[in-house]
């Protein structure tokens, strides 16, 4: 996880627009480590604009990287049925559906995270199909031919910075040294989807791709950087 908050000259323009009262406290806020994104209240995802809160995670370019990486895998594909597992605000279903060919379904745990979820495919008029569900604890009845997720990954131990401290816990952390999800989600896949793709922890690459050997076999399984080098995505393919 890295920190959002280094504050922009357009942080501190959008700040002084909507705080004109209290901007000077609205600095010292964040200097203090609120996040800048909670207090401008939306941001920019490729060519999404995603409103955030502190129900959710803030979108960062880790995800995006992933979501631009997809869409390039895909970009060829019609038709497609795909499926955003922890979807949090929603950034990496709208993204896909406002730039392939696709049906989009999306669920989370969290049912504040998918009210917001849901304003933010409206505010980017975008149509999805939204489900409250436990994935930990609840099966996969639908196949799709696609399965993305950036669900919680860091162990429970991890240390984090005291912007992501606000950050909701729920959508941060993962039993197993942070396996749990990616255990659980490669476990309930219930067809040889043409796609799997996750993003990861720097430190995960190895177990999670020795899960998904074990489940797919026949997959191309490929581990690929984020933008400072570091392991971030897993993809499992049948293409």
């Amino acid at each position: 996880m890295f920190s959002n908050s280094t504050l922009t000259p357009n942080d501190l323009q959008l700040l002084k627009e909507k705080y004109p009262d209290t901007y000077e406290k609205q600095i010292k806020k964040v200097q203090n480590g609120y996040p800048v994104q909670y207090l401008i209240g939306n941001v920019d995802f490729l060519n999404t604009n995603i409103l955030v809160n502190e129900d959710v995670l803030i979108p960062r370019f880790e995800t995006e990287y992933l979501v631009e990486k997809v869409i390039k895998k895909l970009q060829n594909n019609q038709n497609l049925k795909i499926l955003d597992i922890a979807t949090g605000s929603g950034c990496i279903a709208i993204a896909l559906k406002k730039n392939l060919n696709a049906q989009v379904d999306c669920l989370d745990i969290s049912k504040k995270a998918l009210t917001l979820a849901k304003r933010n495919a409206k505010h980017n008029q975008v149509n999805i199909n939204f489900y409250e569900i436990d994935i930990l604890n609840t099966p996969l009845l639908k196949e799709y031919d696609v399965y993305i997720s950036n669900p919680p990954y860091l162990p429970l131990n991890s240390k984090i910075d005291k912007y992501t401290s606000h950050e909701p816990a729920l959508a941060l952390y993962a039993r197993h040294d942070g396996l749990e999800f990616y255990e659980k989600i490669l476990n309930l896949i219930p067809n040889k989807p043409l796609l799997i793709a996750f993003e990861i922890g720097e430190n995960e690459s190895t177990d999670i791709t020795s899960l998904a050997k074990t489940k797919f076999p026949q997959a191309k399984i490929s581990i690929e950087q984020d933008l400072t080098g570091k392991d971030r995505y897993v993809f499992i393919e049948h293409f």
